[in-house]
């Protein structure tokens, strides 16, 4: 999750599933195989490596900036050995934590954590640090937690019978089918709504149990009627009812219909309350780059990109039409995120300079302009009330309606 928006679901509930197994395998052995203790911090200008003195359930990283840090969160452990400070780490400071440990160390220059594994017992974690600058630590705050898990295997010591464990997980999507079209002009250009998060993933949750699955698609729902109502657009959404999509087929179905514009519907949450105001999402540049280099080599040069046939080209052509046409995509995006952000102004509360860029899979198609629409914080009780309200939601609406008449009259005009 990004620092104000919500992490990758699954990683959480992976981890949660492999808390659950080492429990059970605590109780199966005879003794708890998930209460480490913190034995050592070995800290240097290029890795951190923590030794406990058993094996614990997991661990997940995020940074955060201002002051800069990063932050680690061991589950199942407990504070123990103090840690010099060294390399790009100025202090280090422990606490408990939930059901474990949070370790913070204080960053004397920006650095992010690249990687991170357990030893094969599971009671040594090492993380890989590099040094960035300003702007890729804060791409690296916006992408979120990166989840480790140790190892599993179990077996009584003093048996010689040994024990499986397993636990059910969820299955894997079904192959997208193509949603309805709204709006009988063909000639009008489309826009796919994407209502964040659903089915097993409820996104962030309020203080007071409202979760982001549920205000996403309320508000999906809310931008598509005034949509339609402006008698401009052809509308569709990505998922109408509570269920799950991969990041990937959220974008995939808008391409497959021909989309014109992409709109990923979230609302942020953040660790102090305080923190109010939408925000617009484009893609940013570092991200782009690989995920077009990925998507070359995955499709084999047969994706058609703006009418252009791959398979006819080199490899060299490819690459340089592929990167072409996502530049002028990412181009597209950013120019409607900052209509949005200020058509919004007036309506809604607007956090100051609301476009931001970040590494977000729901934006990597590379032919269709994209952005995700953080509408408010679901953490702020005065924003979470404005987007349960249908005249809340409504306000959202007319601010995406606007840009969009905008956007897409402004397109034309070029032409």
């Amino acid at each position: 999750m990004l620092l104000g928006w919500t992490p990758p679901s699954p990683a959480r509930h992976i981890a949660r599933v492999s808390f659950f197994l080492a429990l059970l395998a605590g109780w199966l052995t005879g003794a708890p195989g998930w209460a480490g203790t913190i034995k050592d911090v070995d800290i240097a200008s290029n890795r951190i490596v923590i030794q406990f003195d058993e094996r614990i359930a997991g661990a997940s990283s995020f940074v955060l900036a201002g002051p800069n840090r990063i932050a680690l969160d061991l589950m199942g452990a407990t504070p123990g050995a103090r840690a010099d400070a060294a390399g790009p780490v100025s202090g280090v400071r422990q606490a408990a934590h939930g059901d474990g440990a949070r370790v913070v160390f204080d960053l004397a220059r920006p650095a992010i954590v690249t990687n991170g594994s357990f030893g094969r017992d599971g009671t040594t974690l090492t993380l890989e640090l590099r040094t960035v600058d300003d702007a890729r630590f804060a791409r690296a705050a916006a992408e979120g937690r990166l989840s480790f898990l140790p190892p599993f295997s179990f077996a009584r010591a003093s048996s010689r019978h040994s024990y499986s464990v397993s636990a059910p997980v969820p299955a894997k999507p079904a192959p997208f089918s193509l949603p309805r079209i709204y709006g009988a002009d063909d000639s009008r250009p489309l826009v796919v709504i994407d209502a964040g998060h659903g089915g097993h993933d409820p996104g962030a949750i309020s203080a007071d149990g409202l979760k982001e699955k549920d205000l996403t698609l309320k508000t999906a729902l809310a931008i598509r009627d005034e949509l339609l109502a402006s008698g401009r657009v052809r509308v569709a959404l990505t998922r109408d009812d509570d269920r799950y999509l991969i990041h990937r087929d959220r974008f995939e179905i808008a391409r497959k219909l021909g989309a014109g514009l992409f709109i990923s519907v979230h609302c942020d949450a953040a660790h102090s309350a305080d923190a109010s105001g939408a925000t617009v999402y484009t893609l940013s540049e570092v991200a782009s780059d690989k995920e077009a280099a990925r998507l070359a080599a995955r499709e084999n040069k047969s994706e058609i990109l703006s009418g252009v046939d791959l398979a006819s080209q080199n490899q060299a052509v490819s690459t340089i039409l592929i990167d072409l046409t996502q530049r002028e995509t990412m181009n597209a995006s950013a120019k409607f995120a900052r209509l949005l952000g200020r058509e919004a102004q007036g309506l809604i509360r607007v956090k100051e300079n609301p476009h931001r860029m970040a590494s977000l899979l729901v934006l990597k198609a590379p032919d269709m302009p994209s952005i995700l629409f953080e509408t408010g914080y679901i953490s702020n009780p005065s924003d979470a009330a404005f987007l349960n309200s249908r005249d809340g939601r409504r306000k959202v609406a007319q601010s995406v309606s606007r840009a969009v008449a905008i956007h897409f009259a402004t397109r034309m005009a070029s032409r």
